[in-house]
């Protein structure tokens, strides 16, 4: 007998019902401000994850042996961000709502927003571990609040100080670094702090969001916007691992690859590598 021909991040096949964790993409790149093309990362995400293998060295762990879906990739309007926002979060809520973890893999970094809305519609206290080479707080970017550039100001409007930890930013203007030493808990240019963050916020309700441009693009090239001076893949991988293992992850995402940039399918690969070690982390 015949089955459909249905592609799943490597492993992400289990039933729904038996899965602790829900992948789905959000391939939006609708207010990209510089290199558009994070809209095709999900599905090149998907297919070029059986390129590398369920097990991980590093951890000494299989994703046999844990059971995880995959539910595809929403079929958001290019042309309303308001509605693709409202689409994530209504996604988000679902899985939620049935009791797993959401795990969105973008797309443009906005698409945070709505998987943060519908979170903390249902965690009336969250907190937010933010990796990435930019601050993203500027209160507009060309005269537009919802954009990439944006997203972490809008999450903070909901969540409010003391609530945001960022780490590894070494992009942004003047306003939104006086900003984050007001709001927020900001780390610049590396993981330092990391260890004592994740103390701090053991035993507290935490969405993580991963933007892969926090790497340094020699190991990276494939992201819209990329920044000089970022971390090493190892650096990355550890403080992903540190803190999908140790914190009460109740959402996570993973953000920024724009695939077309990188011929190689270098960084593809790496995006991969680095979501099969969130997904073994937080199992």
């Amino acid at each position: 007998m015949l089955n459909k021909n249905i592609q799943t991040f490597i492993a992400c096949d289990a039933e729904y019902d038996d899965a602790k964790v829900v992948l789905f993409g959000a391939g939006f790149d609708g207010t990209t401000s510089f290199r558009p093309g994070t809209r095709f990362a999900p599905a090149v995400i998907r297919s070029e994850s059986f390129g590398i293998e369920t097990y991980s060295p590093y951890q000494n762990k299989d994703m046999l042996d844990y059971s995880y879906f995959d539910s595809g990739d929403l079929e958001l309007p290019f042309g309303s961000v308001r509605r693709t926002i409202a689409d994530i979060a209504q996604r988000s809520d679902t899985i939620l709502n049935d009791g797993k973890l959401p795990f969105m893999i973008g797309g443009e970094h906005l698409v945070t927003l709505g998987s943060v809305m519908a979170v903390k519609d249902k965690y009336e206290e969250l907190y937010i571990v933010h990796f990435d080479a930019h601050a993203d707080l500027r209160d507009e970017y060309l005269g537009q609040p919802l954009s990439h550039a944006c997203v972490l100001r809008r999450c903070h409007e909901l969540v409010g100080d003391g609530h945001i930890f960022q780490f590894g930013i070494r992009s942004g203007d003047r306003d939104e670094f006086f900003f984050a030493d007001e709001h927020t808990e900001m780390h610049k240019f590396s993981f330092d702090g990391l260890e004592e963050t994740v103390e701090k916020l053991k035993g507290k309700n935490v969405y993580f969001t991963l933007d892969l441009d926090v790497l340094d693009p020699s190991i990276f090239p494939g992201t819209g916007t990329p920044e000089a001076g970022g971390v090493s893949f190892d650096e990355l991988r550890k403080a992903v691992t540190l803190v999908c293992s140790s914190l009460n992850i109740v959402g996570c995402d993973v953000n920024e690859l724009s695939p077309t940039y990188d011929q190689s399918g270098v960084s593809t690969a790496v995006a991969c590598k680095v979501i099969r070690e969130m997904l073994l982390a937080l199992s």
